[in-house]
């Protein structure tokens, strides 16, 4: 967990010292995300490891809200609805000051967890490993939001590594989440890291594989980049389909961004 949590900490802090440099205007900015603002995307960072440390440390906590939560969208009420109403009274600059606060603390809890350790989540329970993992994946999707506001690059950091794997295993979520067979067998994937390393899972083909940087993948799988708008390759049946709907996060399933376009989601 150490190495995995350094990892999450630096993703964190990443966005953090960008968030820091935000403006008043630019808080209120709207994003390519549902039209999101930077305020939104931190907003809704907060609220999920808000409720990631009541996983961790108070169980029957997490449970009430888990099912106070369910409610709140059985009535139709939207996420990020729910984030403002929490935090509304609070301006950037002590949103993000409370953001550092908690996860800060998420991470020193997590790191003293057993790697194996299971948590609650919006689903089944999740293993120590794959909670931080997914906090990690979401941190750096909802920043990839902000850096394409800002029309800037971001310089990859180690969680890219972690996000990759993470899309690689969500393979059969993709097509389960949408209730469709799941084609078999998986693609064999090859990425390029920034590092120049090869990454690879998988039975090596040539007739049914993904390839291409590994930051492509990272922006495919969180429904960030339409695979048109990446440098990826694809070959055959059950690439063409991964790459047409990857998802690699929970929840319903979800439609990525238009060819041309950052985000169809607004």
């Amino acid at each position: 967990m150490h190495d995995l949590t350094a990892d999450l900490l630096a993703e964190y802090r990443q966005l953090a010292e960008l968030c820091a440099t935000l403006s008043s205007e630019q808080w209120r900015q709207r994003t390519d995300f549902y039209g999101w603002t930077p305020w939104d995307e931190v907003a809704h960072l907060l609220f999920f490891d808000e409720t990631a440390l009541l996983a961790v440390n108070d169980v029957a906590g997490f449970e009430a809200d888990r099912a106070a939560l369910a409610r709140e969208f059985a009535a139709g009420t939207e996420i990020s609805a729910i984030a403002r109403r929490r935090f509304n009274h609070l301006e950037g600059d002590a949103l993000l000051a409370l953001w550092r606060q908690r996860y800060e603390a998420l991470v020193a809890a997590l790191a003293a967890m057993d790697a194996k350790a299971r948590l609650p989540w919006y689903g089944p329970p999740m293993s120590a490993r794959s909670f931080a993992t997914a906090r990690l994946m979401e941190t750096w999707a909802h920043g990839q939001d902000i850096w394409d506001m800002l029309g800037r690059e971001r310089e990859p950091g180690p969680g890219l590594r972690h996000i990759t794997h993470l899309g690689v295993t969500t393979y059969g979520w993709t097509f389960v989440n949408r209730k469709l067979a799941v084609p078999q067998p998986a693609p064999y994937v090859a990425l390029q890291a920034p590092t120049g390393e090869d990454w690879a899972w998988g039975e090596p083909s040539t007739e049914n594989f993904v390839r291409g940087p590994a930051l492509d993948f990272a922006l495919l799988v969180t429904q960030r980049r339409n695979r048109a708008d990446t440098r990826l390759e694809w070959a055959g049946d059950a690439a063409d389909q991964w790459t047409r709907l990857a998802q690699c996060f929970a929840g319903e399933a979800a439609d990525g961004p238009s060819p041309g376009a950052r985000s169809s989601r607004r």
